[in-house]
């Protein structure tokens, strides 16, 4: 028995020594997967979809009330300067000019009355046959009736500009873009029934989103490609509206376009605007930021080990975003992040 437990010993021993001769295998370093900042990583420019606009637009409405009774143009017309457009009915605003024309006939007979008796009178003053008042009595009439013709004679003037104006006119070259009311209808002065647009000078309208707004500036040079045409023009930021669409929260942009035949109104352009960051922002896949608290941050891979580097996030674009803070040549983690330490030794996967 004794034997037999002194051999079992033996054997173990044997066991543990053979055991130990094995050396334990260090953990391979993980593979990462990189990307190199090249200038083809830069930010360029932001593109927006925009529509060609006439850069001014006239809602055309009567200067007075009535019946339109003819409309000679319609949406899409082309017009010149002069061209009628639509007419009212004229005949109760032809009887208030009738009517005034007759108030001034009436007060140039009181007022020829008034100077004839003035004359008289004074010519009786200066025979000393009539008191200095009563001469003041008749001077006092004179000056009523010329007072009195003179508002019947600007009475008459404004109902016969009243009647020219039941004819309404093109005040420049261009083209209806919209009717508003038809033949028949009862219009109130002022009420909008055309709008014209000039074509003279054609504009593209963007919406830039505020975070983007400070990119552009009045009088930029931008870029401009329109869809139907493939024609590609250079325009110039005329105006920049100073508060944001309270739905959208985009401020409106007007770029003018030169003169080009081809671009008609309504077009759909795609404008092109230089970042202001565009010499130093880095687009990089979302995936690459490992965040920390409030400071967005990346991995780089310098001699095999990984190092963090603060960045600043400046927009993000579906699935991209644009960060300042890196140079050419960084070697940024973009897969992985969260499972990396400060000072790690990683392997670069191949194709990276």
């Amino acid at each position: 028995m004794r034997k037999k437990f002194l051999a079992g010993i033996c054997a173990a021993s044997f066991l543990l020594v053979g055991c130990g001769n094995d050396e334990i295998q260090p953990a391979k370093p993980p593979v990462v997967k990189i990307l190199q900042v090249s200038p083809s990583n830069a930010a360029q420019e932001e593109n927006y979809s925009g529509v060609v606009r006439g850069r001014y637009e006239t809602n055309l409405s009567f200067q007075v009330g009535g019946k339109i009774i003819s409309r000679d143009v319609q949406a899409g017309s082309r017009v010149r300067a002069g061209d009628v457009l639509m007419t009212l009915d004229p005949k109760d605003i032809a009887e208030q000019s009738r009517s005034a024309e007759a108030q001034v006939s009436s007060a140039k007979a009181q007022l020829q009355l008034a100077k004839t008796n003035y004359a008289r009178y004074a010519a009786l003053f200066k025979e000393d046959a009539i008191a200095a008042a009563v001469l003041d009595q008749y001077k006092t009439q004179l000056d009523a009736a010329q007072a009195a013709y003179d508002a019947a004679a600007a009475q008459a003037q404004q109902s016969q500009n009243a009647l020219e104006y039941t004819t309404l006119t093109a005040n420049a070259d261009g083209v209806i873009s919209a009717v508003n009311a038809e033949v028949g209808q009862v219009v109130s002065a002022g009420q909008t029934v055309l709008t014209l647009v000039q074509t003279a000078e054609l504009e593209v309208v963007v919406n830039i989103p505020e975070n983007k707004i400070g990119d552009v500036q009045i009088g930029q040079r931008v870029s401009a490609d329109f869809w139907a045409t493939k024609d590609s023009v250079s325009g110039t930021v005329r105006e920049i509206s100073p508060m944001a669409d309270s739905a959208s929260r985009t401020f409106a942009v007007k770029i003018s376009l030169p003169d080009v035949q081809s671009i008609q109104l309504g077009m759909t352009a795609n404008v092109s605007i230089a970042s202001s960051a565009a010499s130093s922002a880095i687009v990089l896949p979302l995936s690459a930021i490992y965040q920390t608290g409030d400071a967005a941050q990346v991995w780089l891979v310098d001699g095999g080990k990984v190092s963090l580097r603060k960045v600043e996030v400046v927009a993000f674009d579906d699935n991209n975003v644009q960060v300042l803070g890196l140079k050419a040549g960084d070697k940024v983690v973009v897969a992985g992040v969260h499972k990396l330490r400060d000072g790690q030794e990683v392997r670069v996967g191949t194709g990276n």
